[in-house]
């Protein structure tokens, strides 16, 4: 079971807007802020792995010269023709 949070002091005209958007996307104002505070956290969380990875950068880190090209992975992993791995996408090609 979860905790309980509470907010005081919110301004009328801002928990009207977020019950109206709650009632658009057909959900519980409860329901709708709780999506909205699991969506910030996973942000927090992206936001820790960014500054980790800026702080390698950073530091030198990254792909060495004998690191294979992305765009020839996401190729390979994308499924092609009668799905199999890898298109029929010529060399520099977008697919």
């Amino acid at each position: 079971m979860g905790v309980v949070i509470t907010v005081r002091d919110v301004p009328e005209q801002v928990r009207e807007a977020l019950a109206d958007e709650a009632r658009r996307q057909g959900k519980s104002l409860q329901a709708f802020l709780l999506g909205v505070l699991e969506q910030q956290a996973r942000f927090s969380g992206n936001r820790q792995i960014l500054a980790e990875i800026e702080r390698e950068l950073a530091a030198g880190g990254g792909a060495g010269p004998d690191a294979p090209d992305a765009a020839d992975l996401i190729r390979a992993a994308r499924p092609g023709e009668n799905g199999a791995v890898g298109g029929s996408v010529g060399e520099g090609g977008a697919a």
